[in-house]
């Protein structure tokens, strides 16, 4: 016998009593592109039935952009910055740092809403790092999120004010070296 889970939704007849609190995970390594469990886990988390979104900001190439989002299954939306190229310098046109800006103000706008259970911002440490994005926007934007939304951070060399709020710290790393 198989039985499928359904999780309630927020404006759902059947809510829960009590919220469980969101927490903020952060996975980071060395290594860029080392993060597929994340998305896994994303992949795992959506086809349960809650409400994901994915924000890769360095990532470009597709055409996508905030406003042409990829629908993977009926629960998870992806997003990507609307670049020609990935990021790989802090040294940005001001297109691509417009276009930058607007994917990190069109993220803050959907998470302050309640819209997703569970957001994945991949890369946001090196988008930091890069002075792309001011680390205190993402400390305010961490502290004002809903309490209910859970929230993943990635990418190499996380600031430790970012790890100072995080509620679950993984580091990933090979186990071998080649």
């Amino acid at each position: 016998m198989v039985s499928q889970l359904e999780a309630p939704s927020l404006d759902s007849p059947r809510q829960l009593t009590y919220r469980v609190e969101g927490l903020v995970q952060v996975f980071t390594s060395s290594h860029r592109s080392f993060f597929t469990s994340v998305i896994a886990q994303a992949l795992r988390i959506a086809g349960q039935g809650t409400s994901v979104l994915v924000v890769q900001f360095l990532k470009g190439g597709i055409e996508q952009g905030h406003n042409h989002p990829i629908r993977l299954g009926q629960h998870l939306d992806w997003i990507r910055c609307n670049l020609p190229r990935y990021i790989d310098t802090p040294e940005l046109d001001e297109a691509e740092s417009e276009a930058l800006m607007q994917l990190w103000q069109y993220t803050q706008n959907v998470v302050y809403q309640g819209k997703y259970s569970l957001v994945v911002l991949d890369e946001l440490s090196l988008a930091i790092n890069f002075g792309l994005i001011p680390q205190e926007e993402v400390l305010a934007f961490l502290e004002k999120r809903p309490s209910h939304v859970d929230i993943i951070l990635t990418g190499p060399k996380m600031s430790q004010a970012i790890l100072d709020v995080a509620d679950q710290i993984t580091e990933i790393r090979r186990s071998h070296q080649p």
